[in-house]
């Protein structure tokens, strides 16, 4: 089975930091640009809230033609982590499979863009986290992060445990960035650019209902 030539692996510093939707824009920027692109994400939890599940806005903002299998394998009610989701759906997560469902995903694609759930350390199961799907399928990471205070602990971590394990984060994006950022804010982009030595960039918020409206998000190849 073929593995696709290009993609990127985006994961965030924690849950609910806007890594879902930096993940549709890189769909969309690379779709617009007439690339066609592949979504895949392990497992969604939270179904049972309201709200467009994270793998339906995916499949949306890259134009893909993907079902929700080939997209999310595994998908849950309860807003947990997967590990518990599995547990209490009695739908345990096979680690083995994931690899191979994600380059099935991507089969004739010219992009792959994973989303992880929530950190790197997040499990899957007890015994196979989120940065072990990323190092196996070894593609460039991004990162999304809140702007705020807080922010560049969480994300230099994040940072260093992606590295520790050979992933090279290739972008870190905070989200939303407002019209006028604090002395703060600007600080932390910066702060995070040079003790991480990586690029940062801003993403305002968007209007997840009009992504031709969305602004293009460059991770490079």
């Amino acid at each position: 089975m073929s593995h696709p030539a290009r993609g990127f692996f985006v994961t965030g510093t924690g849950t609910e930091v806007g890594k879902t939707v930096v993940a549709a824009v890189i769909a969309r920027s690379l779709a617009a640009a007439g690339a066609q692109v592949a979504v895949f994400k392990p497992a969604v939890s939270g179904l049972a809230e309201t709200g467009e599940p994270d793998h339906v806005l995916l499949r949306r903002a890259a134009g893909s033609t993907q079902t929700d299998d080939e997209i999310a394998p595994y998908r849950y009610e309860e807003p947990v982590s997967p590990h518990l989701a599995a547990e209490l759906a009695g739908k345990p997560i096979e680690p083995a499979g994931l690899v191979g469902a994600a380059r099935a995903a991507a089969t004739g694609a010219d992009y792959l863009v994973c989303e992880g759930v929530g950190g790197l350390l997040v499990p899957l199961t007890l015994g196979y986290q989120v940065r072990d799907l990323a190092r196996e399928l070894a593609l460039p990471v991004v990162i999304a992060a809140k702007p705020g205070l807080g922010t560049i602990n969480h994300t230099l971590l994040t940072v260093e445990a992606a590295r520790a394990v050979g992933l090279e984060p290739a972008l870190v994006v905070v989200t939303p960035w407002p019209e006028d950022p604090s002395v703060v804010e600007r600080s932390n982009r910066v702060t995070i650019e040079r003790l991480g030595s990586v690029r940062v960039e801003p993403l305002r918020e968007l209007e997840l209902g009009a992504p031709e409206s969305w602004p293009t998000l460059s991770v490079g190849d």
